[in-house]
Formats: structure tokens, sequence, C-alpha cells
């Protein structure tokens, strides 16, 4: 049932995004896993409509943010307001309290406003004027960037970088899939006929399940090495933390429930290692003069790294 739910949703958004289907599973797979996922990729690939197209495959309440240099963090999460019959402040709710949140275009917001996103990411909570107010459930928050831009914006710090579970690119679609957006686009756009195929709490029952998915003692220790090899290798300055070990685990754990496998393979962790590892690794001046990028480095270590190898029974 688990299962069924992630595929349809998955199958749902495919009507939207054509030949984007392992960026659409992992973007499920991080709901699933209870994170955050940031796309970052050149304007007028779809990371928009990857992100409302997963907001209308499920029955919840989606808000778009547009960030931008003027946004208050009050705008974000809310603020108090008087209320003269009660003569008393009461909290106005802002638009973090949803279920799905796009914050579009988030390196546009000034770090005072991009942090009013932290405790709500890692704590499912807004505290103002020491109360605690929880988010709703599911809480999931996609924010999108332009990397290619520099006047008017405000890289992320790698604090708040590593709040988020995965980061992605679509990259340009092929010959024959950008013909199949032209062809699919000449009345209307597929999102606009997009019907709900999953309730909330499926969902919830599904990210409980995930958590179930069995990881075998040496796949953990092949996770830990992987994470540990970034902290040593000479191209960086900066490399995984313990929560990144958590996060390639937990997205291996959904990966493998998606695609109804028993237990974490050695290749769903290689496979997923990029796009868990690749925004939280801070590269040295000297390699970034190089030319040498960050995805670059992380193949090296896939490739240094002994994997185990498993039997049908799950055990190396």
């Amino acid at each position: 049932m688990q299962t069924q739910a992630a595929r349809k949703i998955i199958d749902n958004m495919e009507q939207c995004l054509i030949g984007k289907r392992e960026a659409v599973t992992q973007i499920v797979a991080a709901m699933l896993c209870r994170g955050h996922a940031l796309l970052e990729d050149v304007p007028g690939v779809g990371k928009t409509v990857l992100a409302r197209a997963l907001a209308k495959s499920i029955e919840a309440k989606f808000t778009r943010l547009q960030m931008t240099p003027d946004l208050l963090p009050s705008d974000i999460t809310g603020v108090p307001v008087f209320d003269p019959a009660k003569r008393e402040f009461e909290f106005r709710p802002g638009p973090v309290f949803t279920q799905i949140l796009l914050a579009d275009e988030l390196n546009r917001a000034t770090p005072r406003s991009q942090s009013a996103l932290l405790e709500s990411m890692e704590e499912g909570q807004v505290t103002m004027d020491g109360e605690t107010h929880p988010l709703p459930r599911p809480f999931f928050v996609i924010a999108t960037q332009n990397p290619i831009e520099q006047h008017g914006v405000y890289h992320l710090p790698e604090a708040q970088l590593d709040r988020f579970l995965i980061q992605i690119s679509l990259g340009y679609p092929s010959l024959q899939e950008e013909m199949d957006v032209l062809s699919r686009q000449k009345k209307s756009h597929p999102l606009d006929a997009l019907e709900p195929v999953c309730q909330a709490e499926e969902l919830l029952e599904a990210s409980d399940a995930v958590r179930e998915i069995y990881v075998e003692e040496s796949v953990q220790e092949y996770i830990v090495r992987l994470c540990r090899a970034t902290r040593e290798h000479p191209d960086l300055t900066l490399g995984g933390s313990p929560r990144a070990s958590l996060a390639l685990r937990r997205m291996s754990q959904a990966w493998t429930l998606i695609h109804e496998e028993r237990f974490v393979l050695p290749d769903v962790v290689k496979k997923l290692f990029l796009p868990v590892l690749r925004h939280r690794v801070l590269l040295t001046p000297q390699a970034r003069l190089s030319g040498v990028k960050a995805d670059d480095v992380l193949i090296k270590i896939l490739n240094s790294v002994h994997a185990p190898v498993m039997d049908e029974m799950g055990a190396s």
C-alpha cells in the first residue's frame, strides 16, 4: 500500500515532466524521508512545475512563496496581531503554515529571511514570542535557486544548505523530449488537468514504512566510509557531517521502498550519494580555480571506496 501511494504520485507527476523520472522519484523519496529538497538549475527547465506537480498530486495544502530582497522573516513565519476585543496579541500564521511550501528563488531573499525557515525545516515548528506553534504534517519545503545569477542574490550559507536532504538539477531535455513538451502544451499545460492521486494520510503511512526498510551492517558501514572520505579528501575543505550519513541511509531506504525491494543495496547508495552530498561539501580555493566541481570529487570518492557485495538475502 505504501509503495503504491509513492508510485501513483510519481506516475502522476510524469504527465507534466517528460524524461525526468529519476528526479521526480528523488523528490518523492525526500518527502517520504520527511526531509526537504533544493532544486538548483537554470531558468525554464521545470523547477517550479515539478513542485506544483507534486503539490497537485497530493491532497494537501500548498503555498508558493516568492522570495525577494524586501521579504521580512515575519512575512514567512507570521506575526502577532493585537485583538481589541480580547485586549491581547494573537498570533496570525504566515505562509509557512502549510504542508507543501515552494520557496521560489530562495537565494533572492536576505540571509535574515532565509534563516526564518531554519527552525521550520529542522523541527517542524515556529517559535514566536516564546510560544511554539507546530506546523501541519506532512511539512515539505521545495526551494529553487538559479545558480548563474550573481546580482541581487544572497548565497545560502553551509548551515542552511545542510538542512536540505537533497539537491538536484533537472537539466535540459533531449531533442525528442523537448518536442514532446511542445506537443503537449499546444492548447494548455498538463499541470492544469492534474488531479490528486494520494491523501496526506497515505503519505504519512508510507513515511513511517521507510524506517522499517532493512539496512545491513556492511551497507551502513559503506555509507559511513563514503561520508568520512569527503572529510579527508584534499580537494575539500568541508565534508559531509553525520547528518549526511543519516540522510544517505534514509534516502536509500525510501528509494528501496519505492522500488519494492526488501533491503538497501550498495548500488542504491551509489545512486543517491551525489544528490545527498553535493551541497554539503565545500571545495578548496585551489580546486575551484582549477575548474573542479563537487560532483567530480564525489565521483572519485565513489570509485575509491570499496562497496560490499550482497547476496539475495541481503547479507554481505
